[in-house]
């Protein structure tokens, strides 16, 4: 009972914070391009980037089968170094988690990195410091509280991913049996008492992370 129980926990919290990492790497790169480039269709990129926080879960889930699949390029290449199909495993749920808590750690990098005053980072470059060292010692160090809020916000949607989940990366208990799964599982098989353990934690860790982005100051 207790290995059952705390399974999907360690799962779920492990690849909520490798995909927390993904996510947070390309947020800084994506946000801080993004901050400040004007350019032709702009709106077009920004649209698709935020895409997959207003899409349904089964429309994110069906893309990644698409691309990642076995019919697919990549599912090919990437069979062929693993030997096995990326779908139905730990990885395949990292990157539905990604893909879906991506948005928000954009969108808050973006916005930190848009409060940053131009003439301070101007200021540095003619110092002779590079865009490298503007990035890591001025950017972001100014925009820190945006990138810690959408990192907790990013993590905590990792953690809830549901139905692309499902999707790609299945229900396999102890490999992609994550909270959200595990709780589906336990209400079709009428496990209540087991459900409301893993409901409960999922909800005191989503307080406690949604909780501390409101004492960032």
């Amino acid at each position: 009972m207790e290995l059952l129980f705390w399974s999907p926990i360690k799962l779920s919290l492990t690849i909520a914070i490798t995909s927390g990492i993904i996510v947070l790497l390309l947020g800084l790169l994506a946000g801080k391009w993004m901050s400040r480039k004007k350019f032709r269709g702009k709106v077009i990129v920004e649209t698709i980037l935020m895409l997959p926080l207003v899409l349904p879960p089964s429309v994110v889930g069906f893309f990644l089968i698409v691309i990642f699949g076995r019919n697919s390029i990549v599912g090919q290449t990437f069979e062929a170094i693993a030997g096995q199909p990326i779908m139905f495993t730990w990885w395949a749920a990292v990157i539905a988690s990604t893909v879906v808590a991506f948005p928000l750690m954009y969108q808050s990098t973006k916005t930190g990195f848009q409060s940053v005053s131009q003439d301070i980072e101007g200021a540095a470059r003619v110092d002779g410091a590079s865009e490298l060292r503007v990035f890591i010692y001025i950017s972001i160090p100014l925009s820190i509280k945006a990138i810690i809020t959408g990192f907790i916000l990013s993590f905590t949607r990792a953690l809830g991913e549901f139905g692309a989940t499902l999707m790609f990366a299945g229900n396999i208990p102890g490999k992609t049996q994550t909270l959200p799964t595990a709780i589906y599982v336990a209400i079709d098989s009428g496990n209540m008492e087991l459900a409301w353990l893993w409901v409960i934690t999922t909800v005191i860790i989503s307080f406690l992370l949604l909780a501390s982005t409101y004492l960032i100051k």
